[in-house]
């Protein structure tokens, strides 16, 4: 795997390139001179775990004969601000799945993916406090 970063705008307007050509922008909080030209750096972190989890969550679901029609993810991180690193604190993932879906199966696919499976989840520190939860939506709205 290999990802470049390149400064755009001084002086924090980046973008980050993949070895397959995509494009990520990132920015600085306008507190500290930056311009909300793109993803902080901290929020493409929770992106990550985002992706990564459904990504995960998906393909047990998927094993299980479980048909996930839609899905989407809510996520809120607490730093820390009384260090400098304003590490996280801890993030929740809320996840709402869209189909006739059994809880228990989802719970267990969710529990393996954050778990076991999800690389961005298990390459958080652990002393970030990981929390999900879920909701089972019947109809698509």
């Amino acid at each position: 795997m290999k990802i470049e970063l390149h400064r755009k705008k001084a002086p924090f307007q980046f973008e980050v390139h993949n070895e397959h050509g995509q494009e990520l922008r990132l920015d600085a909080s306008p507190d500290i001179g930056g311009e909300g030209f793109g993803f902080r750096p901290m929020e493409t972190l929770m992106a990550a775990l985002a992706g990564c989890s459904a990504i995960d969550i998906g393909l047990i679901l998927k094993k299980q004969k479980q048909e996930v029609l839609d899905f989407r993810a809510e996520l809120e991180g607490e730093r820390n601000q009384d260090t400098p690193a304003r590490e996280f604190k801890h993030i929740r993932v809320h996840y709402h799945l869209w189909g006739d879906l059994e809880a228990e199966k989802v719970k267990r696919a969710i529990d393996l993916a954050i778990e076991k499976y999800c690389s961005v989840a298990l390459s958080l520190h652990p002393g970030i406090e990981l929390k999900t939860d879920f909701t089972i939506h019947t109809k698509h709205v």
